[in-house]
């Protein structure tokens, strides 16, 4: 495993296997603890399928799993950072649209995109397979298509002559989805929590954060130089993002 996002598509792999209790992923080491019942054939065959370059080191007799989880508190801690993604998501793409900048609306998209995780990780929880599967299949397709209209209008903007971006509206937003951002790292790291699908969180959202430091930059550079490339250049950036993320949401589904 090289990336915590990769937890998503393991718990897909393994969904739907009840004798498997727990699941416990060690991101440093590399590592999955996988607490079950019975022989592990079939857990290690759907791993290897994933070709994540699959070892099994150690295959131990336990009287209980030793991992303890705090569902619930775990759940409203990204209940509360789906809806300050969500509230950003509409702030910034309502601004990017009125202050015309590609830099705004493409980071509210990436909030979107990190809203859609989120989403995915807290339905990962309960339901069935095929369903999460069609909802991650949904959400990728969806991101994929935002992102790739946003890259068309960026490209349509590099080559005609459009207004100006607002560029204190690109500032003055970007800073409070800043705010935003470090309020819900502040969140995630206050947890302590070791659970991967919360250490993939506090990733997800520290790349927020540097995106709406680069956002605030073009905004600095739109005002200096008087031209509009800083902004489309940096929407190219984060549109870019938004795309990749989108594929890794994809692969969730198959």
């Amino acid at each position: 495993m090289d990336c915590p996002s990769e937890e998503h598509v393991i718990r897909m792999k393994l969904g739907g296997l009840h004798v498997i209790k727990n699941l416990y992923f060690n991101f440093e080491l590399r590592e999955l603890i996988v607490h079950h019942e019975g022989e592990p054939d079939e857990i290690t065959s759907r791993l290897n399928s994933l070709n994540f370059g699959t070892l099994l080191i150690s295959s131990e007799e336990t009287i209980e799993s030793g991992v303890v989880s705090n569902e619930k508190g775990e759940r409203s801690l990204l209940i509360q950072v789906l809806f300050i993604n969500l509230f950003f998501f509409i702030l910034e793409i309502t601004a990017g649209i009125l202050g015309n900048s590609m830099g705004l609306v493409a980071d509210s998209l990436d909030m979107l995109a990190d809203s859609l995780v989120y989403g995915l990780a807290l339905i990962a929880a309960g339901g069935a397979l095929y369903m999460k599967k069609r909802v991650a299949k949904v959400s990728g397709y969806f991101q994929l298509f935002l992102a790739l209209l946003g890259l068309s209008e960026v490209i349509r903007r590099f080559a005609g002559f459009e207004q100006m971006p607002v560029f204190s509206l690109m500032i003055i937003v970007s800073l409070l989805a800043l705010a935003g951002n470090t309020a819900s790292l502040f969140l995630l790291q206050k947890s302590k929590s070791k659970e991967a699908h919360l250490q993939a969180s506090m990733i997800f959202t520290s790349n927020d954060v540097i995106v709406n430091i680069g956002v605030i930059l073009a905004g600095i550079m739109v005002y200096l130089t008087n031209s509009k490339y800083p902004d489309l250049i940096v929407g190219v950036i984060v549109f870019l993002i938004v795309v990749r993320g989108a594929f890794k949401i994809l692969k969730l589904s198959k």
